[in-house]
């Protein structure tokens, strides 16, 4: 009895040793695996080499179940990797590529329990740049937003399902600043004119069916609402 208790010790010991070790500097080497620190349950595991992220590393949720909710592939030449964050159900919500703990590159979304992608961006250090789009379920484009170091500077567009633009406007650091125009889901003018610093400016033009009603927005004072809901995401 009592070698078998020695022998079953010096077998745990081996096992502990298994993962969660470092090298001659301290710096973590092999398997490691992370625990949360009230439940104590599986919180991620991953492959270091002398103290740098290699290979695939698992994230899970705080459950018995232990959901995978995140991957990251660690790239050995750059200090990039490819995450993917899942839902419960193990289905994706987005993935795209972090350079330094930061975005990089083109991210995808994913509709709730859905392959069908809801939007593309591209970030360069973090930022949001270039052209974001949303889709639709069926795939067809339902937002076009211009960014530029994470703000919105230039030209939006909001569609319908059928390819009707709705909204054609222009943003400046962020706001609208430039002609924008409105139109009805059948393609019909609604309103059109200027906007500066995020108000209407000048004449506006309003088109209720064969007549064109013009107000100048300069002596009304008002701030911009949207006549269009935006596309829940």
């Amino acid at each position: 009895m009592r070698y078998t208790l020695i022998f079953l010790a010096f077998t745990s010991i081996l096992f502990s040793q298994e993962y969660n070790k470092f090298d001659e500097q301290g710096k973590r080497h092999g398997l490691w695996k992370g625990y949360f620190e009230e439940s104590k349950r599986p919180r991620y595991e991953g492959t270091f080499e002398h103290g740098k992220e290699i290979g695939l590393f698992k994230y899970f949720d705080d459950t018995k179940a232990g959901t995978v909710i995140a991957t990251r592939q660690f790239n050995e030449k750059d200090n990039s990797c490819y995450t993917i964050f899942y839902n419960q159900k193990g289905n994706k919500v987005s993935e795209g590529n972090v350079v330094n703990k930061l975005f990089e590159g083109e991210w995808k979304y994913y509709h709730e329990d859905s392959p069908q992608i809801m939007t593309i961006e591209f970030y360069i250090n973090g930022k949001l740049n270039g052209i974001r789009k949303v889709f639709y379920k069926s795939g067809k484009i339902a937002e076009e937003t211009t960014y530029k170091n994470g703000i919105k500077e230039g030209l939006y567009k909001k569609y319908t399902e059928e390819g009707i633009v709705l909204e054609e406007s222009i943003y400046k650091n962020d706001v609208y600043d430039g002609i924008a125009t409105y139109r009805d889901p059948s393609g019909k003018i609604e309103s059109q004119g200027m906007y500066k610093n995020g108000k209407k400016s000048g004449i506006w033009k309003f088109w209720k069916g064969e007549k064109v009603l013009t107000q100048n927005m300069d002596k009304q004072g008002k701030k911009f609402k949207k006549r269009v809901k935006p596309l829940s995401e």
